[in-house]
Formats: C-alpha cells, sequence, structure tokens
C-alpha cells in the first residue's frame, strides 16, 4: 500500500516537472538567447499563398470523402 503512495506521488510529481517545463521554458534556459544577427527581423510572418492553398486542398478532399461516401451507401 505504501509504494502505491510513493509511486502516485511519483507520478505527480513527474506531471508537474513536464508541464512547468512545458509552459514555462524561460525557466529552463541555460543562458539568454543570442541577439538577432542584423538587427530586429520582421514582426509578422506571411501568411499567403501557401495556407490558402492548404485550405482549398482540404475542402476539396472533404468533398470527394463525402460525395464517395453519399456513393456507397
Amino acid at each position: 500500500m505504501k509504494s502505491l503512495h510513493i509511486l502516485s506521488l511519483t507520478l505527480f510529481l513527474a506531471g508537474v516537472v513536464t508541464l512547468v517545463m512545458m509552459f514555462f521554458p524561460d525557466l529552463i534556459l541555460a543562458q539568454d538567447p543570442p541577439p538577432p544577427a542584423f538587427g530586429p527581423g520582421p514582426s509578422q510572418t506571411p501568411v499567403d499563398g501557401g495556407l490558402a492553398l492548404l485550405a482549398a486542398g482540404g475542402a476539396g478532399y472533404a468533398i470527394k470523402k463525402f460525395r464517395d461516401r453519399k456513393r456507397t451507401e
């Protein structure tokens, strides 16, 4: 019975440590990150044609699957 309590406590502590490392990665860094080489970079990442193509492909695939399911019924 005592070993079950120790095991559950160990699993709980392992879970807490894992969550802290996942949500607060700055706490586990060994040193500060280096400064950017060529000054500050762009503040936003352009998401243009690739995301639209991915969404269109996903929509086309969903329509195809829906039509195939209708034909088999």
